[in-house]
């Protein structure tokens, strides 16, 4: 029966793909005028709008989104947001599902895509990983998101998970990041991601399956400084590591 799963499989990343497109368009006038909006202004209306939409995209495609641990957002703090990373569909997902108004860092390229790169603009800081000018103004354009009230999502294991380990090591930066900016950690991991839109194997292939967000009690970083950073690293790897194996 794997050839009829491979079938289906792909008749399903079609449907998603063409509802994903059609929606889209539905909702591209607001995209534009967020576009047009000084942050965090622009960024508030696009996830706003984002919410909405992936409210009813999610479960239409079969991967409703559940959240817990959300009630560790204060309205008043600004958060650097630490996630797992799996699959493509982890992007929207997290975009959409972090309380209040958020950025993440980006990838240059993904922002020149005709049409759909303004939705990675708007709420992503565009980096070319390549160029040290511009992974240090990325650094100057997240310390600056934080000081305007805005969460950091960023990816510590880099690039998305296609080992066999539930998580992948985690680089510096986001600790970094959260240590200078005297900001506290959010932990959080996305469950089942992987099975919908495997970050290896089979290429145009999904599934369907329903998502869960976790978010994890904050980590102060306040009176650490950059000799601390080993042991902070540490410390959410183990967290993050231990809550997945648990959880999964």
């Amino acid at each position: 029966m794997n050839w009829f799963r491979n079938v289906l499989g792909r008749i399903y990343a079609v449907y998603g793909l063409l509802l994903f497109v059609l929606t889209m368009l539905i909702v591209f006038p607001i995209v534009l005028v967020a576009s047009r909006l000084k942050d965090p202004a622009g960024t508030r209306l696009f996830q706003q709008m984002g919410r909405v939409w992936m409210f009813f995209y999610m479960p239409l495609i079969g991967c409703p989104v559940k959240r817990k641990g959300v009630h560790y957002f204060k309205k008043s703090e600004s958060y650097v947001v630490v996630c797992n990373h799996n699959s493509m569909i982890d992007v929207p997902v997290t975009t959409s599902a972090i309380p209040g108004v958020s950025k993440t860092l980006a990838k240059a390229e993904m922002g020149k895509i005709p049409l759909f790169g303004i939705m990675y603009r708007i709420p992503g800081i565009m980096v070319d990983r390549k160029d040290e000018q511009s992974r240090k103004n990325s650094v100057v354009q997240m310390k600056e998101a934080l000081a305007k009230g805005m969460h950091v999502l960023l990816y510590p294991e880099g690039t998305r998970n296609k080992t066999d380990f539930p998580i992948k090591s985690f680089y510096d930066g986001a600790f970094a990041l959260a240590i200078d900016t005297q900001k506290p950690m959010i932990p959080a991991l996305l469950f089942n991601t992987r099975k919908i839109l495997p970050a290896a194997g089979t290429s145009f292939w999904a599934w369907p399956h329903p998502i869960e967000f976790h978010f994890l009690p904050p980590i102060p970083t306040e009176g650490l400084t950059r000799q601390d950073l080993p042991t902070l690293k540490e410390k959410v790897f183990t967290l993050m590591w231990k809550y997945y194996c648990e959880h999964s």
